[in-house]
């Protein structure tokens, strides 16, 4: 029989938990009738089964394991490390140490995240440094952007990791799509760029292959959404204002766009022969669909779902763990730095 894949998740992080976390597990269960995986609940386990009766979970999928504690938003990560080891973020990435997870997912302190994460799973050989990918809508379907924001300077060896694993990322979530990378710069031309962009783009053309990804060159800002890449690669620092930018214009446009619409009686009228397209487009944007910032580079999965999203967006962190465990994600990073390693 084969082993179920296993998703340990810290039902105390975020804004509302465990509220968000539990009610988010019963969604994922209600739409999912496989019998393929097992959802490893950590927290107070009097509040958790408190929250199982509230939203009506069922419990021949899941398992609690008792935490004593939570690490707070206003931690920093060097009091983390001393005080959060019976934490229920904590204990749900060492599940994966002790062989009881395949992967973890927390909406708790991002930055807490990242170094328990880095100290319990340690990073992978030949990996110089962690990154931390996201998902963005385009015309065709999904991109991964990375990184956005694990480190604010990168080198050409980061970045042609950061290539290998996302396009690794890609392929475990869309199996059967080719990993089409681009080099986020500001402009196309190959004479535009840092020498860091240059050195990382002659490396990138040399890799491109049809097994690991396929090298496009570089790509504008502006150009993300086109469809034309489904990997972008960039530094954390570039990556986070890209990533800041875009939620920030796509919420602007949705807020604007339903002032207008309901401004006056002619504007609502009109909202009702318009109602399903404007549905189709509001769906399109909804950052809830996209919640989930995975960290790569480290000896197994972590996701992190934004602290402040709601049950439904906790819901689709929970489905992209379950995509990324059965799709081989650690299978599919191994596979393509080994291709670095033979250079």
């Amino acid at each position: 029989m084969p082993k179920k894949i296993t998703i340990a998740i810290d039902a105390m992080g975020g804004d509302n938990a465990p509220d968000k976390t539990i009610e988010g597990i019963s969604f994922f269960l209600k739409k999912n009738n496989r019998e393929d995986f097992l959802i490893q609940i950590f927290g107070d386990e009097k509040l958790i089964k408190d929250k199982i009766k509230k939203f009506d979970v069922s419990e021949d999928k899941i398992n609690i394991i008792h935490t004593e504690s939570v690490v707070s938003d206003k931690e920093t990560p060097l009091t983390a490390i001393k005080n959060s080891k019976n934490t229920s973020m904590w204990r749900s990435i060492n599940a994966q140490i002790e062989g009881d997870a395949d992967i973890s997912l927390s909406a708790g302190n991002t930055g807490v995240l990242l170094v328990i994460s880095r100290m319990i799973l340690k990073m992978m050989n030949n990996v110089r440094k962690p990154a931390l990918a996201g998902l963005w809508p385009n015309k065709n379907g999904m991109n991964v952007v990375l990184d956005l924001g694990a480190n604010i300077e990168c080198d050409e060896y980061n970045l042609i990791e950061f290539a290998e694993m996302g396009s690794a990322l890609f392929k475990s979530l869309y199996p059967n799509e080719k990993s089409l990378v681009s080099l986020l710069n500001v402009g196309s031309e190959e004479i535009k760029g840092t020498d860091i962009l240059k050195k990382t783009y002659k490396k990138l053309n040399q890799l491109s292959n049809d097994d690991n990804f396929i090298f496009k060159g570089y790509i504008e800002g502006n150009k993300i959404m086109d469809g034309n890449s489904n990997v972008i690669i960039t530094d954390g620092f570039t990556g986070n204002i890209a990533l800041k930018t875009a939620e920030g214009t796509a919420k602007f446009i949705t807020d604007n766009l339903k002032e207008t619409l309901t401004q006056n009686i002619l504007t609502k009228i009109s909202l009702l022969f318009s109602f399903f397209a404007l549905k189709r487009f509001k769906d399109k944007l909804d950052p809830r669909k996209y919640n989930g910032a995975i960290f790569l580079g480290l000896n197994g999965p972590v996701v992190k779902s934004h602290g402040g999203t709601d049950a439904i967006g906790f819901y689709y962190s929970i489905d992209l763990c379950y995509k990324i465990a059965k799709g081989g994600l650690m299978t599919q990073i191994k596979n393509n730095l080994s291709h670095l390693n033979e250079e």
